[in-house]
């Protein structure tokens, strides 16, 4: 049975998700809807805190990205003090038709899904249905046979052995509970996770099947492996709500935010609006659409509503999230967390000597200073030691098709990219991130 907090939560969602369908039917009352309005894209550049010139080269810096054919379309948001000083459209959504990007195009923001997976569990976080510090095997007994991989035999067969103790919740949600992930490592367990098709688990319940009988890569809260743990958690959002992911998502996180396009699949009548993902086609040197069943996002080709990477989504939806995020938990008098519940995922959740050396969109981030993690979220927390521009306390992540974002608190701002792209022209890394971040920060004047 469902806590009476978490019941409270739930009913709430359900009187936002009838409000959203009445302004539907009514587009009057819907034009009047501060949330829906926000953030004002027509009025960019109201923000005063940034050099013009600063801006420009921005500007000219992310329509080169499209001109150098390093991708086909790009859109950039930077909001700070809650108003919109730059927004950006480049290139096209659709190479065929050669639509351009513009508001409303949707993203597939695979791994940006992530720190919205961590919000609703952390909402149920807050309404008491689990510690930080309890073992995950408190909710998912299945996992109490999990072995640890301690190396393979000459045939491939792995060598196991117990582990010292259970990971706990607060390891799930910071990458240390140890489990692998399959996006990449030669060893046994992540090519269990691939030659068991884990991602594509027909329903949740199978998934945390297949999980429990992969053994852990790494001892629970040792060192930081990006892992499979917010597909976890997405199944822990279900088990404690009694909603499925997306259900629960809509009605607590999503509708009260007026994240209105986001959600696990496209709708038919919107699928145009789903802007083309490219891959490197090596032998013609460019980037073309990447037409697979993998990348529809159509309601018949979802297994199930993945928590570490389903999510579409627009990038002003994106930027609704962020603002919450950066406001403490609330935009527009909608209360999503509570402000020390925010504080806390962007605290350091690791161990000593542990860190993050992988951006949500590429490996090998070359610091002096490994990134901390917090909950569902990597943080600059020293950004001197850690090779950055960014204020003290940034955090961020991105998603596998090249979307990216950073919330800098101390700043207050935020910028969000999007882009759809797999690979990169050979030996010519385009740094996205990297050159819109150092180009924000020289743009700053205050």
């Amino acid at each position: 049975m469902l806590k009476l907090e978490t019941c409270r939560r739930c009913l709430t969602g359900f009187a936002f998700a009838l409000t959203a369908l009445s302004l539907a039917a009514l587009p009057a009352m819907a034009e009047q809807n501060e949330v829906a309005d926000w953030p004002p894209l027509a009025s960019a550049g109201s923000a005063t805190a940034f050099s013009s010139d600063g801006l420009h080269a921005l500007d000219e810096r992310l329509q080169k990205f499209v001109s150098d054919g390093h991708v086909v379309g790009l859109q950039s948001l930077l909001v700070k003090d809650g108003e919109v000083a730059h927004y950006g459209q480049y290139g096209v959504r659709d190479v065929e038709t050669s639509t351009p990007v513009q508001p409303g195009t949707l993203y597939r923001i695979y791994s940006m899904t992530k720190p919205i997976t961590g919000v609703a569990l952390m909402q149920l976080h807050e309404d008491g249905e689990f510690d930080l510090d309890d073992p995950i095997t408190k909710y998912i007994p299945e996992f109490e046979a999990l072995k640890v991989l301690a190396g393979e035999h000459e045939d491939g067969t792995p060598i196991l052995k117990d582990p010292s103790r259970p990971a706990t919740m607060r390891e799930l949600m910071s990458h240390s509970a140890g489990f692998a992930y399959g996006l990449g490592g030669d060893d046994y367990a992540n090519a269990q996770f691939r030659e068991q098709n884990v991602l594509k688990s027909p329903d949740p319940q199978t998934f945390i099947d297949k999980v429990a009988g992969i053994p852990l890569l790494h001892e629970p809260g040792q060192i930081w492996y990006y892992s499979v743990s917010v597909d976890i958690q997405g199944y822990l959002v279900e088990k404690f709500s009694g909603l499925s992911l997306g259900e629960y998502l809509k009605q607590n996180v999503l509708t009260p935010l007026g994240m209105d396009d986001t959600g696990f699949y496209v709708p038919e009548a919107e699928y145009d609006r789903l802007s083309d993902v490219v891959y490197y086609a090596s032998e013609r040197d460019r980037f073309e659409p990447f037409y697979t069943e993998t990348v529809q996002f159509r309601q018949s080709t979802i297994a199930f509503e993945s928590g570490g990477g389903g999510l579409v989504s627009t990038i002003d939806d994106y930027a609704r999230f962020c603002q919450m995020m950066l406001n403490g938990g609330t935009l527009d008098g909608h209360r999503i967390l509570q402000e020390d519940t925010v504080a806390l995922m962007r605290t350091n959740q690791l161990p000593p000597d542990a860190g993050v050396e992988f951006d949500g969109t590429q490996r090998s981030v070359f610091t002096p200073k490994r990134r901390d993690f917090g909950i569902d979220f990597a943080i600059i927390s020293d950004p001197v030691a850690m090779d950055s521009p960014a204020g003290t306390g940034t955090y961020y992540w991105g998603g596998a098709a090249g979307t990216w974002f950073w919330i800098d608190p101390e700043n207050d701002l935020f910028f969000i990219g999007m882009i759809q792209r797999f690979g990169a022209r050979p030996g010519e890394p385009a740094g996205f991130r990297e050159e819109s971040m150092r180009l924000v920060y020289e743009a700053l004047e205050e």
